[in-house]
Parts: structure tokens; C-alpha cells; sequence
């Protein structure tokens, strides 16, 4: 699909997924060398967006695993329907007993019953979970093992069998081979760290919170309708609040919801008021939502124009953070 880094780069951009060229490069080898790819980073940085958007680009099926603490094989792979199990039970009944009359013991009549075991155990009974949908996916597919560093470890080392030969085996049926391989696409918020084994086999890829000024590229293609003053002084807002000390840390896609919520509201410009007003768009805490107005009038900048008026030496800004993209 791809022919080179430049056109996943002029792809995603298409999809309006503002991409660096280590992006463009990461998913650009994920294809041609068919490699799965484990995207972290913190959480709200598009790692999940990254992998729907390259589906869209490729024309793939998106096909979502989403983890979570207690998830297993069976609802990752796939699960018995019993209730219809048992309904061909009832409607074949009179089957059943035919095919168990002249029996002279109880053993006999089970071996009979049992020879028909393929009828009640195959893949008209099978409810495929997404491991399996992707593994017998007739069409090309993106498979999305989201947020897999809230699975368990027990998990993660099935998966990584899965991963290895794209191929799994239900006792009862045999052995299930991926007749189209998919694009594999696994993400992490670092709740946990991942074994050495699963990174092994992956391509590796840190998306982290976006500079200046390719927040301000993501601003304008995500919301084009906002204004290029208003969407100045709200990336030089965000990139100041990450320099404080918070539980959760506010990330682009905050940026994006509040830039939304002060169109509704019809702002021209950020002051006080309005900024404190709308804090709960941007931060989840109550802490940090406490923290951020402790130190308003400093990330407005009203403080250090207040002294230079005064003829003071106004406050040398923080560094800020670099982005590594």
C-alpha cells in the first residue's frame, strides 16, 4: 500500500493525523517488514488514533482488542454458543435417540452419541472473539490490542504465541492459519512495563506530549473553525499547565476538547475568568484543577506584565519540555 515514508506521512495527514517523519517511518517498516508495532506513550497522545487512521488509510478492517485486568483466552479468542449448542440438542432429539436404539449398555450408547461429537462442536458454534476474527479475516485487517499493559502477565505471554506464528488451535476443531496476516498494532500507557520478549518482536514506537508548535499543526487540522489568536494563546496555555506538577497530566486531546468548548462559548480570548471557568474540561483532578488556579494569574502572564509595569524585572519563564516525536 505504502511506497515510502513520505506517502504514510501524506496519508495520515489525509486522515488529518499530523504524523513526524518517525511516525511515517515506524508504520511505513510495520507493513513492508510485517511487524507488529506497540505504540507508548502518555495516555491522550493518539496512540489509538494512529492505528485507526492507518486502517483508514489502507482500507484495512479495523478489528479492536481492548484489554483490561482478567481478561483470557476465551474472550480474546473465542467462546462456545451453548444456548444453541443446546437448542440443536432439543431439535435433534428424536435423532439422538434413533441413533442410540439397540444400545445394550450405557457405555455403548455414549461411544454412539459421542461419534457425533463434530456436529455439535464446529465453527457454527463458535463466536470468534477479535484475536480470531483477525487470524481468519478474509479481507486485510488492523488488529488494535489496546491498552495492553492493563492485561496480565499470564495474558501478554499467550498473546506473544499469537503474535509469533498468527495461527491458533480450538482442540475440538484444529488449527486456525491466517490466510491474510494483519497489521498489528498494540498500545501502552506505561501502567505496567512490558516484557522483553513482547518488545522483541515488535517494532517500538514513543509517541509523547507534542511540541509548540506541531500542537498548534494538530489545532488547526483537528479544528479548523477556531481562531489562529484563540489557538495560539491556548497551546501557550496547555504547554505552560504541563509544566506543572499534576496528578494527570493534560494532553492533545484536551487541548482539542477544550479549543471546542470555548467555540460553544464563543470566546475571542482567554482571561481569568473564562480559563478558570473551563478548567474541568482540561483537568480531571480536583487537585490539579485547584493547583492550575493557585497559579492562574502566573500562566496568563498577568503577574510578570503587572511587574514589568511597576519597572521590575519580570520572572524568567520556565523551560519548557521537549517533545519527542
Amino acid at each position: 500500500m505504502f511506497d515510502s515514508v513520505e506517502s504514510v506521512a501524506r496519508a495520515l495527514s489525509e486522515q488529518q493525523y499530523i504524523a513526524g517523519r518517525n511516525i511515517a517511518t515506524v508504520v511505513y517498516l510495520a507493513e513492508k517488514l510485517q511487524k507488529p508495532v506497540l505504540v507508548e506513550g502518555p495516555a491522550g497522545v493518539g496512540k489509538t488514533e494512529l492505528a485507526k487512521v492507518v486502517a483508514r488509510a489502507t482500507g484495512r478492517d479495523l478489528i479492536r482488542l481492548q484489554c483490561y485486568e482478567g481478561l483470557d483466552e476465551a474472550k480474546a479468542l473465542y467462546e462456545w454458543e451453548y444456548s444453541k449448542q443446546l437448542l440443536y440438542t432439543q431439535i435433534l432429539k428424536e435423532r439422538f435417540t434413533q441413533a442410540m436404539e439397540g444400545a445394550r449398555t450405557l457405555r455403548e450408547a455414549a461411544d454412539r452419541v459421542g461419534r457425533e461429537d463434530n456436529v455439535f462442536f464446529s465453527e457454527r458454534f463458535i463466536v470468534p472473539r477479535p484475536l480470531l476474527r483477525a487470524i481468519t479475516a478474509d479481507r486485510p485487517a488492523l488488529l488494535l490490542v489496546d491498552e495492553v499493559d492493563k492485561s496480565d502477565p499470564e495474558f501478554e505471554a499467550f498473546l506473544l504465541e499469537v503474535l509469533s506464528d498468527f495461527q491458533v488451535t480450538v482442540p475440538e476443531i484444529g488449527t486456525f492459519e491466517a490466510t491474510q496476516r494483519p497489521l498489528v498494532f498494540l498500545t501502552s500507557n506505561d501502567a505496567r512495563e512490558m516484557s522483553d520478549a513482547l518488545k522483541r518482536r515488535c517494532l517500538h514506537l514513543y509517541i509523547d506530549f507534542p511540541d509548540e508548535e506541531l500542537e498548534r499543526e494538530i489545532l488547526r487540522a483537528k479544528v479548523p473553525e477556531v481562531d489562529a489568536r484563540l489557538a495560539e494563546a491556548v497551546v501557550a496555555m496547555m504547554q505552560k499547565l504541563r509544566e506543572l506538577d499534576l496528578k494527570k497530566t493534560p494532553s492533545i486531546s484536551e487541548t482539542l476538547d477544550w479549543a471546542r468548548a470555548l467555540l460553544v462559548l464563543n470566546a475571542r480570548e482567554l482571561d481569568e475568568e473564562l480559563v478558570s471557568g473551563t478548567l474541568n474540561v482540561i483537568l480531571k483532578y480536583e487537585a490539579d484543577i485547584q493547583k492550575a488556579q493557585a497559579e492562574l494569574a502566573r500562566l496568563l502572564g498577568l503577574k510578570q506584565a503587572g511587574a514589568e509595569t511597576k519597572g521590575e524585572a519580570a520572572p524568567r519563564p520556565a523551560p519548557k519540555r521537549g517533545a519527542l516525536h
